[in-house]
């Protein structure tokens, strides 16, 4: 565990104690004690009591009834401080913990379903005490807190550290796709940006679905009924749990559905070079007059690949064809390819493609092509149009899929002494769910103090102080590596974005749906969920139909982020929706 942050959290709990009120006893006035000649004992303030201390108590409730508290603005101002970084030392060992054990259980279950809800451990913990604690009443007040927390975790990922990746990530773009490594153009808002792999659109799919329980929760409000609130804090959070459990049983198979999606790009990518490849030595159209395989065409091939004459295709003689392919711009394993062809044209598994075989196959990957390419009945005998168009849809579809970087993944070496390694994140997991357990409720009663003694509303500064704590190392880590100016880390970097965001809107609204539930709270938060579905949905549908964005997307998010705080004070404060 690394000394300077065991050094760091010590020290803040330090100051901490050192800041716990200590109250005297006040002296009553006794005739017999000896006056000073100058003060009234009766009439002033008692010495031993600080005046700073002299506030009513009841104003400064103490969070377990030994933590540190404080009526006025600096003192809350630190509290908020000291207690938001330590949630920052809770976020930093959970993703630490959990990255530790991702390299010793690898991926499925371990990085599916316990390692997102790790990373979104501390927001949840923070919208649970926001309400969890005191009377109804207090609770009411408090909850602000955590819906400022959701709402600003979520706009804060999607607008500023969305848009800064794009600003540190960018590379020149040529021929709309950001080229690895390259930067010649500075900061032009057209010629730069980022890439990524259509794996990516489809989180931020799922993210802008994600927003489905905030709409069901929020429909009382849309029809003006305040019958059905209670009912539709059910319901959306039944759908919440219920949307919660689909993504991470998706995160747990989605590694297994990648490869299968991979493994059918490349086949798609050998049958379009080959069947390039076999246009251009055919002795003849591949299609007939009426748009057909022509058989006789593909047999004149079969021979002419059959060096032996042996009536049969060898794994050699499949290798001796591929390798005479110029697969442009990819890096093909010609094995791999082999072993692809044999396997889809081998239907008798001797390892040898006889006529017959060969025929069926091709004629299988002509009308594959015909189907990808929209081809259409009548059309005639277009070989090389469609052919060609074949060709560049696989090149694409092989490209969006990231097969290209599938290979050149940073790789994974084992770990040396496995059971070490085991103890250490399961310590780091512990101390830092342990913070933020502890933790959170003081900074909730900060924030709540600090809104008291400045008249800012809690939501403002949950939505902007919280996410600062909550999300910093999340933030950080992921604009480092956006750094990297490579398709496949972008791709990896906004993913995990979206993913934090889905979270969000399905873990810990269903933890704060719960709690509204369960302690019959009221839900007034129309102007907050609407920022949310806007900041979401815009995204969401910018990043789900494209993969590429130049430099000047950078600017629509960054917009977002003061744009949805002006939105919710013209909302809530005046035109009174809240």
């Amino acid at each position: 565990m690394p000394r300077r942050l065991l050094f760091s959290s010590s020290l803040l709990l330090f100051l901490l104690f050192l800041c716990i009120p200590a109250h005297s006893r006040r002296f009553l006035f006794n005739s017999d004690l000896v006056s000073d000649g100058v003060h009234d004992l009766r009439s002033g303030s008692p010495y031993l009591l600080p005046k700073s201390f002299s506030a009513d108590e009841s104003s400064c409730e103490q969070t377990y009834g030994f933590m540190p508290c404080t009526t006025t603005v600096l003192g809350n101002l630190f509290l908020i401080i000291v207690y938001g970084y330590l949630m920052y030392l809770s976020a930093t060992y959970l993703s630490r913990g959990s990255e530790m054990l991702l390299q010793i259980l690898g991926p499925g279950i371990i990085g599916g379903l316990f390692l997102p809800m790790l990373g979104a451990l501390p927001d949840a913990m923070l919208i649970l005490v926001s309400g969890l604690s005191g009377t109804k009443e207090t609770a009411q007040s408090q909850v602000s807190v955590g819906m400022g927390l959701l709402a600003g975790s979520t706009v804060m990922l999607l607008t500023i550290i969305w848009g800064s990746c794009v600003v540190v990530g960018r590379c020149d773009l040529q021929d709309s796709v950001a080229v690895d490594g390259t930067n010649s153009k500075g900061f032009s808002l057209t010629s730069t940006g980022v890439s990524t792999d259509i794996w990516t659109c489809y989180a931020a799919r799922i993210m802008a679905a994600s927003v489905i329980p905030f709409i069901v929760v929020q429909l009382p409000q849309i029809l003006n009924s305040t019958s059905g609130r209670h009912l539709a804090v059910l319901i959306a959070l039944i759908l919440s749990v219920t949307m919660l459990v689909s993504y991470c049983l998706y995160q747990v198979f989605q590694p297994w559905i990648q490869r299968r999606r991979i493994a059918y790009a490349k086949l798609k990518h050998v049958m379009s070079g080959i069947l390039m490849h076999l246009k251009q030595r055919a002795l003849g159209r591949l299609l007939t007059d009426e748009g057909e395989p022509n058989e006789d065409v593909i047999k004149k091939l079969f021979h002419i690949i059959d060096v032996n004459d042996d009536g049969r295709l060898s794994a050699g003689e499949l290798r001796a064809l591929i390798v005479g392919i110029r697969f442009e711009e990819i890096d093909l394993d010609k094995d791999d390819a082999v072993k692809r062809v044999m396997k889809d044209f081998d239907t008798s598994h001797d390892d040898h493609i006889n006529e017959d075989e060969f025929v069926a196959g091709i004629k299988k990957w002509l009308n594959e092509a015909k189907r990808v390419v929209g081809y259409l009945p009548g059309s005639g005998p277009q070989t090389v149009k469609y052919i060609q168009g074949f060709h560049l849809q696989t090149r694409r579809e092989h490209r969006l899929l990231g097969a290209d970087g599938e290979r050149s993944d940073e790789v994974v070496e084992g770990v040396e002494n496995p059971r070490w390694t085991s103890f250490k994140a399961a310590l780091m997991l512990l101390l830092g769910t342990l913070i933020a357990a502890a933790f959170a409720d003081p900074l909730v009663d900060a924030v709540d103090d600090f809104s008291d003694a400045t008249s800012i509303p809690t939501f403002f500064i949950s939505f902007i102080a919280l996410p600062l704590a909550t999300n910093s190392s999340e933030a950080v880590s992921a604009i480092i590596f956006a750094t990297r100016k490579r398709q496949r880390t972008t791709s990896l970097t906004f993913s995990e974005l979206y993913g934090a965001v889905t979270m969000n809107n399905l873990l810990c609204l269903a933890v704060f749906l719960a709690l509204v539930y369960a302690r019959g709270l009221t839900w007034d938060f129309s102007a907050e969920v609407l920022i949310i579905l806007i900041v979401c949905l815009v995204m969401g549908a910018f990043a789900s139909f494209r993969t590429t964005f130049p430099l000047w997307t950078c600017l629509l998010a960054y917009i977002l982020y003061p744009f949805s705080l002006a939105l919710v004070y013209v909302l809530d404060y005046v035109l009174g929706w809240s």
